[in-house]
């Protein structure tokens, strides 16, 4: 019998917290169990297995990251473009197990089409996808061409999260000036270049 109280979105949020506390790598059902005073079998009550509560901690905070940016975000261009960035770096610097949960976590693949899809991997999607269509939005503010959208939010994607995960695991820390100075510079770099992958579809 499980612990009174205790429930599948219990047990996600708790192991979403344990990994701001400890480092995603470190969340497990042992160490999830302990931190919730159960035995590692009452958790199966409520999660399959380590996969399905690693997918499931994805997907909750994934959603949680597309609420914090998109009400964060206005405006077009580059003000958009700056609200959307500093929305996802304050989340990342803020809950950095978290975050690491939304780069790092793979969601697994179904080997049958015709299977149904677990929760856990459908709510990953879904979330994702949230996302996906927040990027999208700043990408269309700039009047990016449907053809280049996909190119686009990847170089922005990689430029946003390349120096977020970079700066939170102290890589800047050894050099002048700080990652903060030059955050701004590079959201600045970043929506020229945008304009011009604008500018030039029009040619």
């Amino acid at each position: 019998m499980g612990r009174p109280g205790l429930n599948r979105s219990a047990v996600i949020a708790a192991a979403a917290d344990l990994a701001d506390e400890m480092g995603f790598d470190a969340v497990t059902i042992s160490v999830l169990a302990r931190h919730l005073g159960v035995r590692s079998p009452t958790l199966y009550s409520h999660i399959s297995g380590a996969t399905d509560l690693r997918t499931a901690v994805t997907a909750y905070v994934l959603d949680e990251l597309a609420d914090t940016t998109s009400h964060a975000m206005a405006g077009e261009g580059r003000d958009l473009l700056v609200a959307y960035a500093d929305a996802i770096r304050d989340f990342a610097r803020r809950s950095p197990g978290r975050y690491d949960a939304t780069t790092r976590q793979r969601i697994p693949p179904t080997s049958d089409p015709a299977a149904e899809i677990p929760a856990s991997v459908a709510a990953a999607i879904t979330a994702g996808r949230r996302n996906a269509d927040l990027a999208l939005t700043v990408v269309r503010s700039y009047g990016i061409a449907e053809t280049n959208e996909t190119y686009a939010v990847r170089l922005m994607s990689s430029l946003i999260h390349g120096y977020i995960t970079l700066e939170i695991a102290g890589t800047f820390a050894h050099s002048e000036p700080p990652s903060e100075a030059t955050w701004p510079e590079v959201l600045d770099d970043l929506d020229r270049t945008l304009t011009r992958i604008a500018a030039a579809q029009r040619h």
